[in-house]
């Protein structure tokens, strides 16, 4: 009987060690799998690279890099904010893995990408920074410069101080906008950007939209008007502006400092710039249907929106990059990187360090379609 009892107990510890032996090789199973995909997971990246670009990315790309570098320390990252259009000529030439430009490429830039990019592929362009454009003046003697001080103007308002017919800061049609503020009798001296830029075409685009009789230029990254005096680059345009009383500019707002900025009548309110209220624009903009080639996410802002609360002076800056490149190591980083920028941590960082607008969820899903085509094998 005892040994009958011994032989059940003996059987019953088998089984229990089976068991648990069974448990524990599906526990190292699980373990390990989630290590392999952990591991599978991580990339490592090193070495230097290169992009160049809209000076109106220059915060954001700052702070992008510190973020890139946390999770690859090894990658040695640079950005010349040279402008829109040098910025997409570097990367053209293959100066540069990537280009930063505040305009969408032409169907001409399009077709020449094909001797940049490899395997026979074209280059794209997708959104990564979408930020309001500041109208920004030097009215300090006045004190009406600050963050939370703003003339309120107009569109066709506008549109004449830049294209010269409006020339001084009293002109009746600046005080009927503006009944509450005693506007000096002093010239009015608009900046303007001297190199190509995407902003000034952005700036254009609103002006041509929202004021169509009184801005009759085509837009182009050139200004095209005779008044005025240029500075080159966004920070050259800032430095301008602050140097004179009574000038007038426009900027990515990420730089407006304590400069006043302009309330741009839409509808019956007057409207400051805001990253939210530039972000009504966008989200409500549809997609540019006649941008050609493949993998490109391009908007078609409409600046002339009469949405409450929307700010339409407002420029989406976009990362231009290759499907497929002649280095593997180029195309990873590339893809790592536009995965990072455009992720809703890589969106608040770039929010938090100059003011940008974080790009919707619907918009995200569209980009990281073109960002995954990128050839990494």
């Amino acid at each position: 009987m005892r040994k009958n009892i011994l032989m059940r107990a003996a059987a019953v510890a088998s089984s229990v060690a089976l068991l648990a032996s069974v448990a524990a090789c599906g526990d190292n199973t699980d373990s390990s799998a989630s290590n392999s995909n952990s591991s599978s997971s991580s990339i490592e990246i090193n070495g230097e690279f290169a992009g160049a670009g809209a000076s109106s990315q220059k915060s954001a790309v700052d702070a992008w890099i510190a973020g890139f570098q946390g999770t690859y320390p090894d990658a040695q990252i640079s950005y010349d904010p040279s402008g829109s259009g040098a910025g997409v000529t570097s990367f053209l030439q293959k100066n540069v893995l990537w280009a930063g430009s505040d305009a969408s490429l032409t169907n001409d830039q399009v077709s020449q990408s094909s001797s940049r990019c490899a395997n026979g592929t074209t280059a794209f362009d997708i959104p990564v920074y979408i930020s309001p454009i500041a109208i920004v003046y030097n009215l300090d003697d006045e004190g009406l410069n600050g963050s939370d001080k703003h003339v309120q103007l107009s569109a066709d308002t506008i549109a004449k101080i830049f294209n010269g017919e409006i020339t001084n800061w009293n002109d009746d049609a600046i005080k009927a906008e503006n009944p509450d503020i005693d506007l000096p009798d002093l010239a009015i001296t608009p900046v303007y950007r001297s190199d190509k830029s995407g902003t000034t075409k952005n700036f254009q685009n609103y002006l041509s939209q929202a004021a169509p009789d009184s801005w009759t230029y085509d837009p182009g990254e050139n200004w095209p008007a005779a008044a005025g005096q240029g500075a080159q680059g966004t920070s050259g345009v800032i430095q301008t502006v602050k140097a004179a009383e009574g000038t007038i500019g426009y900027a990515d707002a990420s730089q407006a400092g304590d400069l006043g900025t302009v309330a741009v009548k839409v509808g019956d309110e007057y409207v400051p710039y805001s990253a939210e209220a530039a972000a009504k624009v966008i989200d409500a903009s549809p997609e540019d249907d006649s941008a050609t080639g493949d993998n490109r996410v391009v908007i078609k802002i409409d600046h002339a929106t009469t949405e409450a609360g929307a700010y339409p002076v407002v420029l989406v800056s976009y990362d231009v990059a290759c499907p497929a490149y002649d280095k593997a190591e180029d195309a990873t980083f590339v893809k790592q990187w536009l995965t990072y920028v455009v992720s809703e941590d890589g969106q608040k960082t770039a929010a938090e360090n100059a003011g940008s607008a974080p790009m919707s969820d619907a918009l995200r899903e569209k980009v990281m379609k073109s960002i995954d085509s990128i050839q990494t094998n």
